[in-house]
C-alpha cells in the first residue's frame, strides 16, 4: 500500500526530506529550550511509523528471508529514499532529547538491526529482511545525528544552556 503511494506521487520522500533537512535544526534547537520530555514524547510518537510498517503482519507469503545487497537510495528508488526518510526524526529527537547525537545515531543503526533481525526470525510476519532497507535507515539515522548537532550547535552558538543540562556545565560561546 505505502509502496503504491510512493511510486505514484514520487516526489513525497524527496519533499519530506527536504523538509527535515530545513526545518529539523530549527525544530531542535526549539526543543532544547524546553524539558528533554517533550522531545522524548514526540521521539516515541515517531516510533510509531516506523513499527507500523516494518512490524505489522501482511498477508503476503514470503519466499525470501533476508535479501543481501547493497543498494544506495536515490530519488528515483522511492521505497529506498523513505526508508532514510524514516528514520531522520526519532533520531533526531533523541538526540535533542538526550544530547547525544552519536549515542542517537547508535540507537537508529541498532534499532534498524532488531528490525530487519526480527522480520527474518518470524515469518509470520510476512515481511524479509533487507540489508539495504537497513543502509538506507541508518543513513537516515545518521542524517537525523547530524541534524541535531546542527542544532546543538545553534543552542551553543546562541549562549544558551540547554534545558536538562547540570547546572554546573559552562556555556560555551
Amino acid at each position: 500500500m505505502i509502496s503504491t503511494l510512493l511510486v505514484a506521487h514520487p516526489w513525497l520522500s524527496p519533499t519530506a526530506l527536504a523538509v527535515l533537512v530545513v526545518a529539523g535544526p530549527l525544530v531542535g534547537r526549539l526543543l532544547l529550550d524546553r524539558p528533554p520530555r517533550l522531545a522524548w514524547i514526540l521521539c516515541g510518537a515517531s516510533l510509531v511509523p516506523i513499527a507500523l510498517l516494518t512490524l505489522v503482519p501482511t498477508s503476503r507469503e514470503v519466499f525470501e528471508r533476508c535479501t543481501v545487497a547493497w543498494a544506495l537510495p536515490t530519488i528515483g528508488r522511492v521505497e529506498l529514499l523513505a526508508n532514510v526518510v524514516l528514520f531522520v526524526p526519532p533520531v533526531l529527537l533523541a538526540a535533542v532529547a538526550s544530547r547525544r547525537p552519536w549515542l542517537a545515531l547508535a540507537g537508529g543503526v541498532v534499532g534498524s538491526a532488531v528490525i530487519e533481525a526480527v522480520q527474518a526470525l518470524v515469518p509470520a510476519l510476512g515481511r524479509s529482511c533487507d540489508t539495504t532497507d537497513w543502509l538506507s535507515n541508518s543513513i537516515g539515522a545518521a542524517v537525523g545525528a547530524a541534524l541535531a548537532g546542527v542544532a546543538l550547535w545553534l543552542a551553543r552558538r546562541a549562549g544558551v544552556r540547554p534545558r536538562g543540562a547540570a547546572a554546573d556545565e559552562p556555556v560555551r560561546r
